[in-house]
């Protein structure tokens, strides 16, 4: 299967490899267990709506939580909250449950979660329900020019 996710990842000559698995539930727990991967090593692809109206992706392993007012310091907005599934889909022109700032319909700035960052390579949506890319953190970093950030839950 092929997605703008993966075809953005070959165009830009970037390593990684296509991990699949049949989807039934969505979250990045599930999509961890079903790959036998470390949930620590799967990455939630979460959309984010400001104060300002402006959209963000936040981007965490599958074991940690966002908080919303360390999202909001960390991107310099006053409030953030999760967006409407409608408005996330209509955004990125994925589906929830295949949401990925990969390739996304609409470039969105992205925030990666400082420990989350910190492992050497990480699995995340590639704009599909049940495909997934697994590559190096430091390439995930390049191509969505995440900015990283202490934003998750302590």
């Amino acid at each position: 299967m092929t997605t703008p996710g993966i075809e953005l990842l070959k165009h830009m000559r970037i390593k990684f490899d296509v991990l699949t698995y049949p989807h039934r539930e969505i979250g990045a727990l599930p999509a961890a267990h079903a790959l036998g991967l470390s949930p620590t090593m799967v990455v939630k692809s979460l959309v984010f709506r400001s104060d300002t109206g402006d959209y963000l992706f936040a981007l965490i392993d599958g074991a940690g939580r966002v908080s919303e007012k360390r999202l909001a310091r960390v991107s310099g907005h006053k409030r953030v909250g999760a967006a409407a599934p409608r408005d996330a889909e209509r955004i990125t022109g994925y589906q929830v449950g295949g949401i990925s700032p990969l390739g996304a319909k609409r470039a969105l700035p992205v925030f990666l979660d400082r420990r989350t960052a910190e492992a050497q390579e990480l699995v995340i949506n590639a704009g599909g329900r049940g495909t997934m890319v697994k590559l190096k953190t430091v390439d995930l970093v390049r191509i969505t020019g995440a900015q990283i950030g202490d934003i998750r839950v302590p």
